[in-house]
Parts: C-alpha cells; sequence; structure tokens
C-alpha cells in the first residue's frame, strides 16, 4: 500500500519537475539566439546570452537596496525592448528581487525571443508553486504536528495553531515577503485577501455541491456562526485599517491578538463541551501518531528504500521503467530540500540524508544570511562572508558527526529529548525553504506583471491567490466527499478557520514587521481598488452564509454553494472590467 501511493504521488510530482527541466533546455538553447545591441549599437554593451544573464543577475538582485521604490514607472515608459534591456543594465533592478532579476532576464537574457522569455517564466512559476506547496505539506506540516505531539499540546489548540500554520503556510510566507521586499506590500495584501475570498466562496461553494450530491450536510452551528463572526471581526478591522491608510505596530500587534482571542474561545468552548462527555473519535486523536503506530498504509516521497527496490522489480518491467523514470525526473527538485531539511517521518527516514542534511543545513544558513546582507555592506562584505561561510561549514561537520553517532540506521530517533531537537530543525530549514520560494514568487509574480502591462496586486488577488489556494480546494472537497458527516463539518470549518488565520495572522504579522522597521513612523497600508473590491466581496459571501445557512436549518447544500460561486464570479467579472479598461 505504501508502493503504491508513493508511485501515485511520484507521478504528479514528475510534471513540475519535468517543467524544470524543459526549462533548463530553454534557457540553454536560447544561448545561441542572436544578441540585443546595446545603447548607441555599442557592442560592449550587447545583451549576454541567458546564461551570463541569469549569473549577472543574482549579484545585482542582492544588491538592490536602491531602485526599487519607483514601480518601474520609468521603465515602462520606454519603448522597445532593446532600450529597456539598456536601461535594466545601467540601473538598479526596480522590482522586489529574489536570486533572479527576472526583468532582466525577460529583456536581455531573451533578446529577439519574447515566446521563449515567457514559456520560460510560465514553467519557473508552475515550478515555483508546486516547490512552495510540497514543503508546506511535507516538511513543514510533519515538523509542526511532531513539535504539537512532542509538546503534548491539546488538540483543539493545536488545530487553530499548529495545525493552521501549517495549512496556511504558503499565504502566510508570500504576504510576509510581499511586506518586506520593497513593493509596499501590494502583493502580500492582495493575495492574502484574495486567497481568503477563493476558499471562502470557490472552495466552500465546490464543497457545498460535493455534499449537496447526497442531499446535503447539517452542521454544528455554535462552531460555524463563531469562525464566521469572528472572519467578520478581522475584515472589518483589517477595513479600518485600509481607511485610515497607515498602521502603527501597536495596531498590528492588536490584529494579530485577535487570533489570540479566537484561539482561548475554540480551547474554551472546547473544554466546555467535552465535560462529562466521551470525547469523540476525530478531536480524541493526537495529531501525529507515533511511528510504531504508522504501519505501511502512509505517504511515501521518492525513496532508494530496498522494500521498494524489490517491490519495482517484481513488477512488469514496462512499469517499473516509468516509474524510474518518474522519480529520476523528480529528484532535481527533491535532493536539494530532503539534503538540507532534517527530517525523521518513519517512512521517509534515512539516516544518511538525515547525516546529510545536518551537514548542509548549517551552510545553507550561512549562505542566505549572507546573500541577504549583501546589499547592506560595499564590496567588502565578500571579504566577511567568508568566515560566516567557514563558520556554517565546521558547525556542519560537527552536527553531521554527531548525527552520525545518535542515530540509528533503521529507525528515526526515540524519545522527547532527541525527537525534539530534530523536528524545531526540521521546522526551522522548512521555513527558510517556504520563505524563499516565496521570496522568488513574489518577485516573479511582480515582474511578470510589469511585462504584461498588468498591476501586481492583480495578479496577487488572482494568479497567486488561486495558487496558495489549490491545496485546500482539493483537501476540502476529498474531506467532504471521503469523510463523512463529520468530514464535511471539519471540511466547512476550514473554508472559514483557513481564512481567518491567513488574514489575521498573516497579514498582521506582515503588517506588524513592516511598520515595526519604520518604527516611530507609521507603515502606509498600499490600499487599492483591489483590496476593497476584496473585502467587499469577502463581507458578502460572509452575509450570505450568515443568511442562508441558518435560514435553511443549518443544511450545507446547492443553495448555499450557488450564492458563493455567483459573489466570487462577479468579484472575477469585474478585475477582468477593469484589467481590460472597461471598468475604472
Amino acid at each position: 500500500m505504501a508502493l503504491s501511493r508513493g508511485r501515485a504521488r511520484t507521478a504528479p510530482a514528475a510534471v513540475p519537475s519535468a517543467c524544470f527541466l524543459l526549462l533548463l533546455v530553454l534557457l540553454l538553447t536560447s544561448s545561441s539566439l542572436p544578441s540585443a545591441p546595446g545603447r548607441d549599437g555599442d557592442s560592449s554593451t550587447s545583451t549576454a546570452p541567458v546564461s551570463g544573464a541569469v549569473l549577472g543577475v543574482t549579484t545585482s538582485s542582492s544588491s538592490s537596496g536602491k531602485g526599487q521604490g519607483n514601480d518601474c514607472a520609468e521603465l515602462q515608459s520606454i519603448d522597445g525592448g532593446a532600450a529597456r534591456c539598456a536601461y535594466l543594465r545601467a540601473h538598479s533592478p526596480c522590482s522586489p528581487a529574489g536570486y533572479v532579476d527576472y526583468l532582466r532576464l525577460f529583456y536581455c537574457g531573451f533578446a529577439g525571443a519574447p515566446a521563449a522569455a515567457c514559456a520560460a517564466l510560465a514553467l519557473w512559476l508552475a515550478v515555483l508553486f508546486y516547490m512552495l506547496g510540497d514543503t508546506a505539506s511535507e516538511y513543514f506540516c510533519a515538523s509542526l504536528e511532531g513539535l504539537s505531539a512532542a509538546l503534548r499540546l491539546p488538540p483543539a489548540v493545536a488545530g487553530v495553531t499548529l495545525l493552521s500554520l501549517g495549512n496556511g503556510a504558503p499565504d502566510v510566507f508570500a504576504s510576509v515577503v510581499s511586506f518586506a521586499a520593497g513593493d509596499g506590500g501590494g502583493v502580500g495584501l492582495s493575495s492574502a485577501l484574495g486567497g481568503a475570498l477563493f476558499v471562502s466562496t470557490v472552495v466552500a461553494g465546490a464543497v457545498a455541491f460535493a455534499v449537496g450530491a447526497r442531499g446535503g450536510v447539517v452542521v454544528e452551528w455554535r462552531g460555524f456562526v463563531r469562525d464566521l463572526c469572528f472572519l467578520l471581526l478581522a475584515l472589518c478591522y483589517l477595513l479600518a485599517v485600509l481607511v485610515n491608510g497607515a498602521v502603527t505596530v501597536w495596531v498590528a500587534v492588536s490584529f494579530v491578538s485577535l487570533y489570540v482571542g479566537y484561539v482561548v474561545i475554540v480551547w474554551t468552548s472546547h473544554c466546555c463541551a467535552e465535560q462529562g462527555k466521551p470525547p469523540a473519535a476525530g478531536l480524541a486523536a493526537p495529531l501525529l501518531l507515533d511511528e510504531e503506530d504508522y504501519g505501511d498504509d502512509v505517504p511515501s516521497l521518492p525513496s532508494h528504500s530496498k522494500t521498494q527496490s524489490a517491490a519495482s522489480g517484481a513488477a512488469p518491467r514496462g512499469r517499473a521503467w516509468l516509474h524510474c523514470i518518474a522519480r529520476a525526473l523528480c529528484m532535481p527538485l527533491y535532493l536539494p530540500r530532503r539534503l538540507t531539511i532534517p527530517d525523521i517521518t518513519a517512512h521517509r527516514w534515512s539516516r544518511p540524508y538525515a547525516v546529510a542534511s545536518a551537514a548542509l543545513a548549517p551552510v545553507l544558513l550561512a549562505f542566505t544570511w549572507t546573500s541577504q546582507r549583501h546589499h547592506l555592506v560595499s564590496s567588502s562584505h565578500r571579504q566577511h562572508s567568508l568566515p560566516v561561510l567557514l563558520g556554517g561549514a565546521i558547525l556542519g561537520l560537527l552536527l553531521a558527526a554527531l548525527a552520525a553517532a545518535t542515530t540509528d540506521a533503521g529507525s528515526p530517533p526515540h524519545g522527547r529529548k532527541r525527537r525534539v531537537p530534530w523536528l524545531a530543525a526540521g521546522f526551522l530549514m522548512s521555513v527558510l525553504w517556504a520563505y524563499t520560494l516565496a521570496r522568488e514568487l513574489v518577485a516573479l509574480l511582480v515582474a511578470m506583471g510589469y511585462v504584461a502591462g498588468i498591476k501586481p496586486s492583480v495578479l496577487g488577488v488572482t494568479v497567486l491567490a488561486w495558487g496558495d489556494s489549490l491545496g485546500d480546494l482539493v483537501s476540502n472537497v476529498a474531506m467532504a466527499v471521503h469523510g463523512g458527516p463529520g468530514g464535511a463539518q471539519t471540511a466547512v470549518s476550514g473554508c472559514y478557520a483557513g481564512p481567518l488565520f491567513n488574514t489575521v495572522v498573516g497579514l498582521g504579522l506582515s503588517l506588524a514587521l513592516a511598520a515595526g522597521a519604520q518604527h516611530p513612523a507609521p507603515f502606509v497600508v498600499p490600499a487599492g481598488a483591489a483590496a476593497y473590491e476584496a473585502v467587499g466581496f469577502l463581507g458578502a459571501a460572509l452575509a450570505w452564509a450568515l443568511f442562508v445557512v441558518p435560514v435553511r436549518g443549518m443544511r450545507i447544500d446547492r443553495v448555499y454553494g450557488v450564492g458563493l460561486l455567483a459573489i466570487y464570479l462577479c468579484f472575477f467579472a469585474v478585475r477582468v472590467f477593469e484589467a481590460l479598461g472597461l471598468w475604472t
């Protein structure tokens, strides 16, 4: 069973890996494209091939402390790809920069081949979406659930804290990165609101249609009304912040405190409801079973275990070859994270991988630290970064030796004291990977907006919101279909508890960090039309749910779902009309 699930998982994972390989082919073949002339026909400033552009971009992107405040308005006023390339080569990056300056890559690296450039950016966008979601689900959530079990948190508290953080990790990281990247937070604000609107309308509507096919399901009114009222309260608070136009540290912290109050109420109501009653099976079950209790029925990432190899040999030769090819395609995206994120889950345990992650994780941390601080100092920074990298390498060797001496080849570490350091390290490295991937994703979306002439906030409220919410759509609908009445109740709750966490904690934390960086001056909130429209349509969706569900006896059915889908279609139509200039 574990093998079959591993193979089922390998197939979809091979798709983004194939996109990554196709992207490499595009980058290599485009090196033979004719270069665009530089300014005044000077061949010395002619555009380098793509590979050179990418290598050169890393340095200039890291030094992007200057020039990010002009929103690329001057670049967009220039006509012609060659002229824009010359401008980008002569000025600091004007868009939020990751490790690649995507505007320079588009106009200089792919000069004369806009179709290939668009294909490359689209493929890289798909790869980033997959890696961000997969990192959050496979590593981040596993670490959170392990910490929850090790810290012995009550299930109700763990569900609205660690579990919500795991499910909303991509949205939270994208929001935090956007506010810290230099675009003023417009993409983060729009993506958080767009994701909340998508989940509470499209995902909730899909759940309603899934259970409506069986006649609908009656949900518990107390939890349903509680989640909707808290989300509505958070929306009103955020609307007041948007209208005011600025936010201080204390206002942002008080916004985050709304979720603290929500957790307290959930915990209190759960304890009061369970007094004198046998605990429900779904709430009594621990978030993470001990590894001995897993058995074989667990999901599996591609691995090189002997059991899997033997079973693959017993399979038909053609199917085994296809499986091997799919696993090989997954390796470019799988290995870098597997070698740097400590992972002690039973079905993925491997002592060589554990030792390698202990050795390489400090090196990756040191590299990320030096690359992030590169723009804060002069060129002498390279001399100061060498000791940091050497220190990371030495620390990695010491940790690798310790890991090799204290772990067994056959099973992961046992005991709370031995497990918590591994879980904490896995949590830290998965956060680092998710933050880096979200940073690249935001930078790519902003650059694509400038290339296409679309406001980045519009891409945030649509493309980024859709990408981050697809996991909610699949998991909630599957839970509603296969989980019975209890699964439907959980799926409906997730359609509102998840957006509540992403809105309050994701945006609240982002606003607090942004306001803290400008303290004592307030932080100016990037409140555009897209944000107000998302707030308005989200409020309409919540009002519809609060009206129609109690009226129909707390039954979730197609009437409830049709209204939610109609609200989102109206919102999407407004965004399309505005993008086409038909609505101003």
